[in-house]
């Protein structure tokens, strides 16, 4: 209930008065409601950058655990890569190997004698196209019987197996071109030309296989791998060498190109880097975020939070538990030990020197059962996980804030109740003054009409 006009008897601004009195009563609540409130989502924010640090050091760790994704990684190289290109999988074995290309594997493609042009009528009838062991039919009429016609009868056919019907044209007049979508002596093309109007002056077996010119024949790749023959329905070859695949461009006959099959150390250098890095990455944040600056007095949002305190140990435990029964025990025979802000830093010359001398062992070390990317994965998980620590706080705070957002609602119903309830207090005391003004107003008139003394006595 608002009022807009000062109190009529009393003079007094009741609005204004009443304003007063409900922020009077509402502001520390307000106060110390964004109080708690901006502590919060301090607190929630900083849990979010502590999980997406802990997450990408987490990523890092999982990358190790797999031998195959970290350390079986290899590249494979041509000598000649206009010959032939390669690429190299984790189960291949380094070595190197000669290749001899004797022969691409290569498309079948024939074509008609000439026709007039396009629009020459060729018959009617059927025509069997076949690719390999696939076939379909077309029923050839007046709708299609052109030389076009065929062709986008023939292109347009649902049960296509793979064939394209294209039309040349050459000075000797207009051909149709057949051919297969897919290479391999397996994919022959044919056509069973039946005519069914001999008498229309029109010839549909213009189209059959008899009359019609192989401009290049189906066939398959051969190559010779240290010196053995091998024969392939198409120029990509992934089942010769374990683990490469290499894609034929062009011959060589009589000679031999190398393909190198070698442990990409660079790769692997990058995977342990990335360990080393995001480990740093996720001690800096925890650190930014727990830290007390005794000069200006202002905390961390999780300072002194056993959240942060909890992964610090456990990190500590598993940087320090070693790994037993290998060559190497500790980081630091990797050459990656701590430096005096409590990072991780990498010498180099001793890093390759391992990963060059002895490579199964470093990821044995890292990647094993017992190694040490196991060991971090089972002391962050329950951290890191759907349901895990952070994730519970997250929510928690979550929860906290919208207990607040709640607060302010009850607040605000009961500062209306308030101003309702002064307001309706003023207005009464109000008029009540005013009829008391009145009162008082009605008295002194009347006095003032009283006789004085001196003229009742004469």
């Amino acid at each position: 209930m608002a009022i807009t006009a000062s109190g009529i008897g009393s003079g007094i601004d009741i609005e204004s008065l009443v304003t007063q009195l409900v922020a009077a009563e509402a502001d520390p609540v307000n106060s110390r409601l964004n109080l708690k409130e901006t502590g919060l989502d301090a607190e929630l924010s900083a849990y979010g950058t502590l999980k997406s640090a802990l997450t990408a050091f987490q990523t890092s760790v999982t990358k190790l655990e797999s031998a195959e994704d970290s350390f079986q990684v290899y590249t494979a190289s041509s000598s000649d890569e206009t010959v032939f290109t390669a690429a190299a999988g984790s189960s291949a074995v380094a070595g190197d190997y000669s290749i001899e290309v004797v022969q691409l594997a290569q498309a079948a493609k024939l074509r008609s004698g000439d026709f007039t042009d396009s629009s020459e009528v060729i018959g009617t009838g059927t025509l069997d196209i076949s690719l390999g062991a696939d076939s379909f039919q077309l029923t050839i009429d007046g709708t299609n019987n052109t030389l076009a016609g065929i062709r986008d009868a023939i292109n347009a056919a649902s049960d296509n197996p793979g064939i394209t019907a294209s039309l040349i044209n050459v000075d000797s007049g207009t051909q149709l071109v057949l051919s297969s979508n897919q290479v391999g002596a397996a994919n022959t093309v044919t056509v069973a030309a039946v005519d069914d109007d001999a008498l229309d002056g029109f010839d549909l077996t213009r189209l059959d296989s008899v009359n019609l010119a192989t401009q290049q024949g189906a066939l398959d790749a051969i190559i010779n791998v240290d010196s053995q023959l091998v024969t392939r329905s198409s120029n990509s070859f992934s089942d010769v060498i374990a683990g490469v695949t290499f894609n034929l461009a062009n011959t060589n006959i009589g000679e031999t190109e190398i393909l190198s099959v070698v442990t990409d150390i660079t790769t692997v250098k990058e995977n342990i880097e990335s360990f080393v890095t995001n480990y740093n990455t996720l001690v800096g944040v925890m650190k930014g975020l727990s830290n007390y600056d005794e000069s200006t007095g202002v905390s961390g949002a999780l300072n002194g939070d056993s959240v942060v305190r909890g992964i610090q140990g456990q990190l500590r435990e598993a940087l320090f538990a070693g790994v037993s029964g290998g060559t190497f025990s500790t980081l630091s025979e990797l050459g990656i030990t701590l430096d005096d802000t409590g990072s991780l830093e990498v010498e180099d010359t001793v890093l390759d020197e391992a990963l060059s001398s002895n490579l199964s062992a470093v990821a044995s070390f890292f990647s094993s059962t017992n190694g040490l990317a196991q060991s971090f994965t089972t002391a962050l998980s329950g951290y890191v996980d759907s349901d895990g620590i952070i994730e519970n706080r997250q929510d928690s705070i979550q929860n906290r804030l919208d207990d607040i957002d709640d607060d302010r609602d009850t607040l605000t119903r009961r500062m209306a109740s308030l101003e309702a309830r002064l307001s309706a207090q003023f207005i009464a005391m109000d008029i009540l003054v005013a009829q008391l003004q009145s009162t008082g107003d009605f008295l002194t008139s009347q006095l003032a009409n009283l006789p004085s003394p001196n003229s009742i006595g004469n």
